[in-house]
């Protein structure tokens, strides 16, 4: 009885393992809707990182770019034009979700996708040049209430009342800043605290309720400083509204299964972000 326990036991993971190798995509991709360097960008290469590295993705998958409307480019491509493709994911962010609610992505609402997976969050963040003269957001505050056209801003803030420049991404945004372009910027965490980590920037406020643990908890939060601002960033993908059930929850397995693993909490936590693991059905109602 064992024994013929054994050969069924081992027949259905054979026949798992199959349906699993048929199932995974052969021409992976991810597409970070920004030009390179941002958030999107740091989305799809945990992914990609996360998946080749727990053996879950047997083909290597690309990272591409499809910069325009913090997403909105990319969400009407995938809608109109890749709603089949069963192996392409799409990053995004609360900042997608935020305009997409706004309804600034045109004709099509949050229904439109199918809602893969969040693999993290991320928290804005107000930074400036390391050599800049403001030591903290009240300094900051202070000098745009003195005159709001002193301070150049790489991000959203009211354009008709301060000097404001747009850009394709955090990546970008950093660039110019660090170029002496602009002189604060409103970002993901995430993506500033390489340049943190060289000393080359100061970070004034982290959008948190509460100071974040490890090596950033000496950044102070805008909440404490007397600003009642917390603005978490979600980082995740979707899929084309026509992907096959299938398809779809191939990679809702993978997924589920990297969300779990310890050694991608360690890649997550080197990019500076924070735990969140929502898959399916449950991130479609979020």
């Amino acid at each position: 009885m064992k024994t013929r326990l054994s050969r069924i036991a081992l027949l259905s993971s054979c026949l798992l393992l199959s349906s699993q190798l048929l199932a995974e995509p052969k021409r992976p991709e991810c597409i970070a809707p920004a030009k390179p360097g941002g958030g999107f960008d740091l989305t799809c290469k945990l992914a990609q990182s996360g998946l080749k590295d727990g053996g879950l993705l047997k083909a290597p998958m690309r990272v591409t770019y499809m910069p325009g409307g913090v997403g909105a480019v990319a969400y009407n491509a995938v809608v109109a034009q890749r709603a089949a493709e069963a192996g392409t994911i799409t990053a995004f962010s609360s900042g997608s979700l935020l305009n997409l609610a706004q309804g600034k992505f045109g004709r099509y609402d949050e229904s439109a996708v199918r809602w893969l997976a969040a693999v993290g969050t991320d928290y804005g963040a107000i930074s400036v040049r390391a050599d800049a003269p403001y030591q903290n957001l009240d300094e900051l505050i202070a000098a745009v209430k003195k005159d709001p056209g002193s301070v150049v801003f790489g991000a959203g803030v009211d354009p008709q009342k301060l000097r404001y420049v747009a850009f394709e991404g955090g990546g970008e945004t950093l660039t110019a800043m660090l170029g002496g372009h602009v002189q604060v910027t409103s970002s993901g965490l995430g993506e500033v605290t390489p340049q943190l980590d060289a000393g080359k920037i100061r970070i004034l406020a982290v959008l948190s309720d509460e100071r974040l643990p490890g090596k950033l908890n000496g950044i102070p939060t805008a909440k404490e400083q007397g600003y009642d601002i917390s603005w978490p960033v979600i980082r995740g993908f979707y899929m084309g509204p026509e992907v096959s059930d299938e398809d779809f929850n191939w990679w809702k397995t993978q997924f589920d299964t990297l969300l779990g693993d310890e050694d991608f909490a360690k890649l997550r936590e080197q990019r500076d972000l924070f735990p969140l693991s929502m898959t399916g059905d449950e991130l479609k109602a979020f």
